[in-house]
């Protein structure tokens, strides 16, 4: 493990966190919140430990010729809490959270896209909180597309070497210049995506600042909204429409997205194998939950029943997490369905959470290919996703994956019943932290908060979020004494 090589990227890194909560601190300023001097304390504080870093790093003779698989693995998570770390200080000093643990969390839920607040009144917020919350859903979501179309496909992590089979583009060649060749791009992409949906928002007759925060919110797949009601509050079906459309397209493949759009080349997107899935999914959901509630009687309207339908389909499965509706008072059938999307989540290569639609692509073919061998055991079959061949490698990382990833989602809701939580609640705030979601069933669902949760609550589901956003692997792998062994 190079120590000063980590060093010299966790001194840009820190440079990044730094310019990055400047904006809060401009937005304090404008609004005249009284919040500035944390902002500035915060800044300088990231500004001060990237220059440590990089007068430790010009210590060692060492040249940098690019990160080793450990050392990217360590470089990925080491920078992802500090970045959260570093907010969390900020939200603890605003005095607007209960305690560290609760600005951690926020915080947390920000970057990981999650969307779960600990905030009782969210409309007391100042501007500048409110700002920091959609601007750190915003950072975090393009952190996630460049993390899984660039760094774990070539660090072999977790089955996503997919996105590489699926886009055909993000060949393994030198780690640095493909990411930054790649996230250029996405960058392009994600900005133009996130002004588009604010325009139209303001059109919609949203202020500028809704429009801004709900935008960032909605490309990154985050949840935070401006209102205690969620999308609710601003009461526009054309509102629901639009945050439904960008929804599902921030759900997709960000590179099949990019191809579609500025390369022209639609055909990638519409014949992919896991967008057909995603799309399919989304759709016989939505028919099943909108059936379900004009025939409980919840809806006397079709289109209303349609509308609340389509919406909280599409927020759950790319676990942004906005609400038009309390669905925990929908029937039993129509909240079944909401988990089962739960547990699958997106695209692999979107700002969305989730196990991620490809690897539930992968697993049921696989199935269906051991049920043939069963039939006919001489039979040779192979699994291919479209054209492309899917290797016994990838195919036997997807299934550890899902073993690690219930097993998590297992323990982590026995440790938040031990603290007090009913099993409902135990169990969706799990699944909810795991994939990103925001709002579960029951002590946690989307009318509630996690302000109940002890300390040490927020803690884990903390630590769950961070799981399950750098795809498990990631993260536990670092647990490993192996690891840490030359």
């Amino acid at each position: 493990m190079r120590i000063f090589v980590l060093s010299r990227i966790f001194s840009r890194f820190f440079a990044f966190c730094g310019l990055t909560l400047v904006l809060p601190l401009v937005v304090s300023l404008i609004y005249g919140d009284g919040l500035w001097w944390t902002w500035l304390l915060t800044v300088t504080l990231s500004f001060g430990l990237s220059v440590a870093s990089i007068r430790y790093a010009r210590k060692s003779p060492e040249m940098y010729y690019g990160l080793r698989r450990r050392e990217g693995l360590l470089a990925v998570t080491v920078a992802w809490l500090s970045i959260v770390t570093l907010t969390s200080v900020a939200y603890y000093l605003t005095g607007e959270f209960e305690g560290f643990a609760s600005s951690f969390f926020e915080s947390m839920s920000g970057y990981t896209t999650t969307g779960a607040t600990v905030a009782r009144d969210v409309e007391a917020l100042s501007a500048s909180i409110l700002f920091a919350r959609s601007l750190s859903h915003w950072i975090g979501g393009m952190g996630i597309i460049v993390l899984s179309v660039a760094i774990l496909p070539e660090l072999a992590v977790a089955g996503m070497q997919l996105v590489e089979a699926e886009t055909s583009g993000l060949e393994s060649e030198k780690l640095a210049p493909r990411i930054a060749d790649t996230a250029r791009k996405l960058w392009g992409l994600y900005v133009g995506m996130t002004l588009i949906q604010a325009a139209l928002l303001v059109a919609a007759d949203m202020s500028a600042f809704d429009a801004i925060n709900h935008a960032m919110a909605t490309i990154a797949t985050g949840g935070f909204s401006t209102r205690n009601l969620s999308i609710a509050a601003f009461e526009s079906v054309f509102v629901e429409l639009i945050v439904i459309v960008f929804m599902f397209l921030s759900g997709l493949n960000f590179i099949l997205l990019f191809r579609a759009t500025i390369g022209r080349e639609p055909k990638r997107l519409i014949q992919s194998p896991e967008v057909r899935l995603y799309s399919l999914l989304m759709l016989i959901s939505t028919t099943m939950i909108a059936a379900s509630l004009v025939f409980s009687g919840q809806h006397d309207g079709v289109f209303k029943a349609l509308l609340d339908a389509s919406f909280q389909t599409v927020s759950i499965m790319t676990t942004t997490g906005f609400g038009t509706t309390d669905f925990d008072q929908w029937p039993s059938f129509a909240k079944l369905i909401l988990l089962g999307l739960m547990f699958i989540g997106g695209c692999a290569g979107s700002t969305a959470g989730g196990s991620k639609v490809v690897r539930l692509y992968v697993v049921a073919k696989h199935a269906g290919i051991q049920m043939n061998r069963i039939i006919r055991p001489k039979l040779v079959q192979t699994l291919r996703m479209g054209k492309k061949l899917v290797s016994r490698e990838i195919i036997e990382s997807v299934l550890g994956f899902y073993l690690l990833y219930f097993i998590a989602i297992l323990v982590a809701s026995l440790v938040l019943a031990a603290t007090g939580l009913d099993i409902i609640s135990a169990f969706t705030a799990a699944i909810s932290a795991m994939n990103s979601i925001g709002p579960g069933l029951g002590q946690v669902g989307p009318s509630q908060t996690f302000s109940d949760l002890s300390s040490f609550g927020l803690y884990v589901l903390s630590f769950c979020m961070l799981l399950g956003r750098l795809e498990i692997y990631t993260l536990l792998v670092l647990l490993a004494p192996r690891f840490w062994k030359r």
